[in-house]
């Protein structure tokens, strides 16, 4: 059986303003120790890239521009607006509080939105 993923972590030097903006922008519970769970595309799919870029957590949203306006909102900042790889999929990139590089997937119900 090939290995799965079972678990990932965020780190931060400012555990409230992690466990705040996390919290109110994806409405993850997160617990006072920091410890939570969150649901999971089955399959998870992943890609292997050549390129020097920074590894990333994609989190699958309905809208990505509100998304993003509220990642502004609680102290995030945006890296690339909405944008469509035609044929594939919708993204968008921020960073969280700490600096952290993510991004974002829109969904169309359980699905990726495919342009």
């Amino acid at each position: 059986m090939a290995a799965p993923v079972v678990f990932f972590d965020i780190a931060g030097s400012d555990f409230a303003a992690q466990r705040a903006f996390y919290s109110a922008v994806f409405g993850w519970d997160i617990a006072a120790d920091g410890r939570f769970s969150v649901a999971a595309t089955a399959p998870l799919n992943a890609t292997l890239r050549a390129d020097p870029a920074d590894k990333l957590i994609y989190l699958g949203v309905p809208d990505i521009t509100a998304t993003l306006r509220a990642v502004q909102a609680h102290g995030g900042a945006v890296d690339a607006p909405r944008f469509e790889v035609r044929g594939v999929v919708v993204l968008g990139l921020f960073r969280d509080p700490a600096g952290n590089r993510m991004g974002l997937v829109e969904m169309d119900g359980e699905r990726p939105r495919i342009p």
